[in-house]
């Protein structure tokens, strides 16, 4: 199954994070406000190794969906793993990090989507 839309990506992307017991997991709908990406999945693990699981369990499932991120960059080191998918890109954070670069604050304009 191919997944099209960037939105539809990041909620994909949104539940395999939750599989995983991510928190704070959102979708910033970037649509016309930016040529970076169309939409930001972001999301928050409680440590350095639950970072890195949520990001093997997202990396997975989309790999599975036959969708692979072209570039990983922040793993090793489990704070502030950015995952790119083109027209859509995965952020996963430790909370303090989360707080301190506010990407919500940043794109405080766009649609958003909690999931629970």
């Amino acid at each position: 199954m191919r997944i099209a839309e960037a939105q539809e990506k990041a909620r994909e992307s949104g539940r395999f994070a939750l599989g995983k017991k991510a928190n704070d997991v959102l979708v910033i709908d970037l649509t016309g406000l930016t040529d970076i990406a169309d939409a930001f999945l972001l999301a928050t693990g409680t440590s350095e190794r639950h970072v890195k699981t949520i990001s093997d369990g997202i990396e997975e499932g989309m790999k599975e969906k036959g969708i692979k991120a072209s570039s990983v960059e922040g793993y090793d080191q489990g704070r502030w793993v950015i995952m790119d998918y083109g027209d859509m890109i995965v952020h996963v954070f430790l909370e303090e990090l989360r707080e301190l670069y506010d990407l919500e604050g940043l794109w405080i304009e766009a649609k958003r989507q909690k999931m629970e």
